[in-house]
Parts: structure tokens; C-alpha cells; sequence
């Protein structure tokens, strides 16, 4: 049995602040996409996004918003999302913005509170979704 067709997703809507990236935006497989992690970050400035957990999270959602266009997909193809938050004391102002982005359902989800996230920031966000 050969192993499942793999492919890459080249996109400039989510920030890759290291050069080269240790991991790609997304991959494609089996009908599928699977996002890497997000944090606020503007894609063009290459800065966390000042303000908010809540300005932050749409930042993030936007994001991935652009990579799942890219790969053929988009936020409503969301099966699973993981939500990682340094206080979970920010958990109430993630949901609300969080939910903007969604209208007629919301994906299954996780979210834990971690000790520390890339650049400093308090929420970071991967997802899986359907093509």
C-alpha cells in the first residue's frame, strides 16, 4: 500500500517569521488540510498584534482564514480546532471573538492553557479541515 499523497501549501497570508520555517503553513492529504499553529501575527509587519487577546484571536482566525483559501478549503471546512492559551482567565474573550468567524456551526475543539507560546504572545491556534 503506498503511502497518501502529501502536499504543501505555499500561502503569504500567514506569517513565517523564521527563515527557513521549521514546518510548512499547512499540508494537504487524503482531502484534508491541517494547519500549523497561528499566533496574532500580522503577515505583512511580521509583529504581534498589539491590544487584546480578543484582537489577537481575530488576527489568528484571519490567518487561517487565508491559508485554508489557499489550500482550496476555508474556516467553514473546520472539523477540529486546538486553542492554546497561557491564562485560561483569557478563555471567555477568545470564545467571543472566536465566534465571529463562525455562522452556521462551530468545529469540535480543544483548549488548554500552556505555560508559554512563540514571541510571547497568550493564544495560538491550529485547525484541521476538509477540502
Amino acid at each position: 500500500m503506498s503511502a497518501p499523497k502529501k502536499e504543501v501549501v505555499v500561502t503569504d497570508k500567514t506569517p513565517m517569521p523564521f527563515n527557513p520555517m521549521p514546518f510548512s503553513a499547512a499540508v494537504k492529504s487524503n482531502g484534508m488540510v491541517y494547519c500549523s499553529g497561528n499566533i496574532g501575527m500580522d503577515p505583512i509587519t511580521l509583529k504581534v498584534v498589539e491590544g487584546s487577546v480578543k484582537d489577537r484571536t481575530r488576527q489568528i482566525m484571519r490567518n487561517l482564514s487565508g491559508v485554508l483559501e489557499d489550500a482550496g478549503s476555508s474556516l467553514q471546512n473546520i472539523v477540529k480546532a486546538n486553542v492554546y492559551l497561557t491564562s485560561m482567565e483569557n478563555f471567555k474573550a477568545m470564545n467571543e471573538a472566536y465566534l465571529e468567524f463562525f455562522t452556521d456551526y462551530v468545529p469540535a475543539r480543544t483548549c488548554v492553557e500552556v505555560k508559554g507560546l512563540p514571541l510571547g504572545t497568550d493564544v495560538e491556534i491550529e485547525c484541521t479541515a476538509h477540502l
